[in-house]
């Protein structure tokens, strides 16, 4: 493999959008984090990257004629902000889904100096002229889905550069991109030949090569790891309890099979990926039901079960009189050209599919230890069931892929300690979201206006006094951390306004200093965030995210954390000047484990 079509970094807008799954962030900071590992990540073993898909690729309803209609300011410290952080770690390719010339050779390849190269999303190509706006290279050639050999470069680029209505100049610009990232991952030397073909799993120039090593515990670990315990009456971890039922078709897999469903494009059986072109065939999945049992039956429990999400009779009867039950719920979806159970991609609804919030109500009634599991992309509203006293744990376990079963187990048993944080926030009823997808349009040109601005995801809480369900940066552990001893360092001056390639806009000139102690019974990892409060001046949000890390304790540890401060953390990108500038005034610095419980509070002056 040349090219790996990844990593997927647009945003949480819409909670409701299809392919959220794909990268899963609801704040720009955390997606650039993890685009900038992602990028570096993928490169390390000599692939190249591509970040995608730029830019403003919120929803999948009239994604392929639509305007999405971003303010600048927005656009640099939102939407656009992965895709920087993504340069600035030597992503070779990137994938776009706009031929704007603005967006490509302007904020792009000028205003971010992405030396890389461009390639469109699959016939996403509009025309030849295309390549003057900045796009290098067409995938997957043709014009349209299908064999047919017609295409917007090849044949049809000649003509343009023979006519002048494209520059020799901007032909030589494009082979010097895709010819400098193939340099730069060292794939002139030694580099393995392609060796699949993935329009047929079964053509012939598929060796299936198996490279796998010790990926499954690799899967299971950070699987584990992931999982995101949002509530916890003290039924988890379990401790060898006598029986337990388990409940819904979310426990097992798909009786034809995990890959049973083209492109994953059905909700049958444990859910453990989305739907679309960014998923792959399952070596086997292992489902809540067979790696419950395992375990299970080595401690001497009784397991019964329930595989309907709809004989709610049979659930009762299978949760009652056992010391615990666990319902797994699920919500899918994917991709625009498949439709799953009505789903055009984006879900049409937040709660969770084939009726799982009645299936929860039912066990719940008969059982006062239900647990809750919820595999999703995304967030799901759980007012139907949340606050009933006999819901005494739950855990949003997200899309676990093939160890989904035994990374679960791993939590239930208390064998891992769940660290995973919610990455967006889960509402209590859709309205309170800033923004949703696009369903009904009669213009020829839908227009997707992005009016909330900069307020994405918990800032628009934050800004109209909204009360989550579940704040953003939440999850629960089996132990307590006490935080303490906040101290705050400014040394450098913060300078005047400075342009993306500018180095020092990366430069550190502050840090965050504070004590972090496993005061629990459990070893157990933190997640310590920490959020800035601009100056008001700044017209900002009431807060944002500028820092996380995951640190390991055990039980009565203590570690001092720091976090280090970029001028590009503290700058908001002025329109005029078109430059990053840090607003005078003074900044609110708070730390704590979730974007509502602030445990550490002070003040940033810079000179």
């Amino acid at each position: 493999v040349s090219v790996l079509l990844a990593p997927m970094m647009n945003l949480i807008r819409a909670p409701a959008a299809g392919r959220i799954w794909e990268g899963g962030a609801g704040d720009p900071f955390l997606a650039s984090a993890a685009a900038e590992e992602g990028v570096k990540g993928i490169q390390s073993q000599g692939v190249q990257a591509c970040a995608k898909h730029w830019l403003n690729n919120e929803q999948e309803h009239y994604r392929d004629y639509s305007s999405s209609n971003v303010d600048d300011r927005t656009q640099h410290e939102v939407y656009a902000a992965p895709f920087l952080k993504s340069v600035l770690a030597g992503v070779a390719r990137r994938v776009s889904r706009l031929d704007l010339l603005q967006l490509l050779n302007g904020l792009l390849k000028s205003d971010f100096g992405f030396k890389g190269y461009v390639m469109s999303d699959w016939w996403a190509t509009h025309a030849t002229s295309d390549a003057v706006a900045g796009l290098d290279m067409t995938m997957p050639g043709n014009k349209v889905y299908g064999n047919a050999p017609d295409s917007h470069f090849g044949a049809e680029l000649i003509a343009a550069v023979q006519n002048g209505t494209v520059p020799q100049s901007r032909v030589d610009d494009m082979a010097t991109r895709i010819l400098a990232s193939w340099y730069l991952l060292g794939q002139d030397r030694n580099y393995p030949a392609t060796n699949l073909w993935s329009w047929d799993f079964n053509d012939p120039r598929n060796q299936h090569v198996n490279v796998q090593g010790d990926h499954a515990s690799l899967i299971r670990q950070i699987g584990a790891a992931s999982h995101v315990l949002l509530k916890n009456s003290g039924t988890l971890p379990l401790k060898k309890p006598r029986s337990i039922a388990i409940i819904g078709s979310d426990a097992a897999v798909n009786p034809a099979g995990p890959n049973a469903c083209a492109d994953r494009g059905c909700n049958i059986g444990t859910l453990a990926m989305g739907w679309g072109s960014g998923t792959a065939e399952f070596p086997y999945l292992v489902d809540p039901l067979s790696a419950i049992t395992k375990r299970a039956t080595a401690e001497g429990t009784s397991i019964s079960s329930s595989l309907s999400d709809t004989d709610l009779s049979a659930a009762t009867v299978a949760a009652t009189g056992k010391d615990v039950a666990i319902v797994a719920i699920s919500a899918d979806s994917g991709e625009a050209y498949i439709t799953v159970e009505g789903n055009s991609g984006d879900r049409n609804e937040l709660t969770a599919w084939h009726g799982g919030d009645a299936l929860v109500q039912a066990v719940a009634s008969v059982n006062k230890k239900t647990i809750v599991i919820i595999h999703s992309g995304g967030p799901i509203l759980m007012e139907a069931w949340i606050n009933n006293p006999n819901v005494t744990a739950v855990i949003w376990a997200g899309l676990q892929g093939q160890e989904a079963g035994n990374a679960l187990v791993d939590v239930l048993y208390g064998d891992v300690n769940p660290s995973g944080r919610l990455p967006f926030t889960i509402a209590k009823q859709r309205s309170d979201y800033a923004a949703d997808v696009l369903y009904q349009s009669d213009a020829a040109t839908p227009q997707i206006d992005y009016s909330e601005g900069l307020l994405i995801d918990y800032r628009w809480f934050d800004k109209k006094g909204i009360e989550p369900r579940f704040a953003f940066g939440f999850g629960l552990s089996y132990t307590s951390f006490d935080y303490k001893g906040l101290a705050i360092w400014p040394y450098a001056l913060k300078g005047g306004a400075r342009p993306s390639t500018d180095p020092a806009l990366y430069k550190n000139i502050a840090t965050v200093t504070f004590i972090l102690c496993n005061k629990g019974n459990f070893a157990g990892t933190e997640i310590p965030q920490l959020y800035l409060e601009f100056p008001k001046s700044s017209n900002s949000p009431p807060q944002v995210l500028r820092g996380f890390d995951s640190i390991y304790l055990k039980k009565g540890e203590t570690l001092i954390v720091k976090f280090d401060l970029t001028r590009y953390d503290l700058s908001t990108w002025d329109v005029s000047s078109q430059r990053w500038v840090i607003p005078q005034g003074t900044f609110g610095v708070s730390v704590g484990p979730n974007s509502r419980d602030k445990r550490l509070h002070g003040t940033l002056a810079l000179l």
